[in-house]
């Protein structure tokens, strides 16, 4: 496993991160950012936090989702996406010539839960599908005010439905998803273990948000160090998100959940993140709660680096990482049976 070649947990309390591998396959991590990833935090300062500082209203965020998604980048060529009805739920079937047909990952986009859709993540959904050798499922879930809580997790569960009724077997599933997507995919988890659905063999969260009640202790000392996510913005998105629902709710920020018998999580996010402690916290909770769980916490690292792979070494670094894990994970259920 990862964790068996390289030391990639980290514990909230022990200060060295990615950077500092020095063994093991992945020598390559290091600790000076590139020169590509410095322009990334210089660009993403500027055009995605400060130009959208003063974003008052979700049409606004909308309309600057729609224009970067005219600039993302297609699929290479050899690439299939095919739009498909999952369970009353929109979404975006992709494969890849190395995605192998019984295996699938269940994507859940990021965008404070008010925006964001599959086209957006267009140029990193065919990345996991290649890395994990799986079909992705990227769907469109519902998005508030319009939708609050709990349906973008109604849809989230009625796609993971559709998979099974589909032939997908669990042992053969990953649940993936970024930012409120990774809060999204951990509540996710959390809800099909609670009505007995078996639970998918891997889950993946990039930067998650798993706390909605905003108290990690990042989300204040980061907030000027983090160059994409506005503190200030995030608190407006929780209310058109939860619309008056209990800010712990489980279901709604599955750090509050209880976590036993969840499946092996494979957890990134940046150093200076405002959601680090988000993503520490979530750790430190399900290593508590006898979980197989790996946090990696690369230095300085925007929010959903992921996403710059056209650009950033970090980022296909970080992809290719997740890919081993789901594949492994995968493999390793496979075996138990």
């Amino acid at each position: 496993m990862i964790s068996a070649t390289v030391n990639s947990v980290r514990d909230y309390h022990d200060v060295r991160t990615v950077s500092q591998l020095r063994s093991g396959p992945d020598h390559a991590l290091r600790k000076r950012l590139s020169f590509q990833a410095q322009l990334v935090r210089l660009g993403g300062r500027w055009f995605l936090k400060h130009r959208t500082r003063h974003d008052a209203t979700v049409e606004q965020k909308r309309r600057r989702a729609a224009a970067a998604e005219r600039l993302v980048p297609n699929p290479p060529p050899d690439t299939r996406t095919l739009t498909v009805d999952a369970g009353g739920v929109k979404a975006d079937r992709i494969n890849t010539p190395y995605s192998e047909p019984d295996r699938h990952v269940l994507y859940l986009h990021g965008g404070g839960y008010i925006a964001g859709s599959p086209a957006l993540y267009r140029n990193l959904t065919w990345r996991i599908a290649s890395a994990a050798r799986a079909c992705v499922l990227s769907i469109d879930y519902r998005l508030a005010p319009e939708h609050p809580f709990p349906a973008a997790l109604d849809d989230a569960v009625a796609a993971y439905h559709w998979l099974l009724a589909q032939g997908a077997s669990p042992q053969r599933i990953g649940v993936m998803g970024d930012s409120a997507g990774g809060g999204l995919a951990l509540s996710l988890l959390l809800r099909l273990r609670d009505e007995g659905i078996p639970l998918p063999a891997a889950a993946v969260a990039l930067s998650p948000w798993t706390d909605l009640a905003l108290t990690g202790r990042s989300f204040t000392v980061n907030a000027g160090a983090d160059p994409v996510v506005s503190a200030d913005q995030a608190r407006r998105f929780v209310g058109y998100y939860l619309a008056g629902a209990d800010p712990r709710s489980p279901y709604a920020s599955p750090l509050y959940g209880q976590p036993e018998g969840l499946p092996p999580t494979f957890i990134q996010v940046g150093s200076d993140e405002v959601l680090r402690d988000d993503a520490v916290r979530m750790t430190d909770r399900m290593r508590a709660a006898g979980c197989r769980v790996e946090l990696e916490i690369w230095p300085r690292m925007p929010h959903v680096w992921h996403l710059f792979a056209p650009v950033m070494p970090e980022a296909h670094r970080a992809i290719l990482r997740i890919g081993s894990f789901i594949t492994e994970a995968m493999d390793d259920r496979r075996q138990a049976q």
